[in-house]
């Protein structure tokens, strides 16, 4: 038998909801509040899956993380000093961002036509070829 898991309460600080939206509404990753909480990507991973109020705060804290990334490319826009390029990179590589849209049409239906006597059509315009060449 494994030793018991550790509970938010015993692997947290109490003011971890906090930290959480401090770090994260100035851009902060999830990797960064890690860090900064002490936590291994395991008992992050379970308190995601496991401990509702955990989930939730840092939903939270990635919608004012991104919010806080696009602001910076909001306000940077006549910037000539601004890497637009890195910012992008970061962007598609932080929050999913895509070059293209993919639409998916899920209520396709598949049409069969059939041509049914089309060999014979094909044979007698040969027959009409041949006879008018001739």
């Amino acid at each position: 038998m494994g030793r018991p898991k550790k509970t938010l309460e015993e692997a947290l600080p109490i003011n971890w909801k906090e930290v959480v939206i401090k770090f994260m509404k100035k851009g902060a990753s999830r990797q960064e509040i890690k860090a900064k909480l002490d936590m291994s990507n395991d008992l992050f991973a379970r308190f995601l899956d496991d401990e509702p109020e955990f989930a939730e705060t840092i939903k939270k804290g990635d919608l004012l993380c991104e919010a806080w990334w696009e602001k910076q490319g909001r306000l940077n826009l006549q910037n000539r000093e601004f890497n637009s390029t890195l910012w992008y990179m970061n962007m598609r590589n932080r929050f999913k961002w895509k070059n293209e849209q993919e639409i998916v049409n899920k209520n396709v239906k598949t049409v069969k036509h059939e041509f049914t006597g089309l060999e014979k059509w094909f044979e007698d315009k040969i027959k009409d070829v041949k006879t008018i060449t001739n």
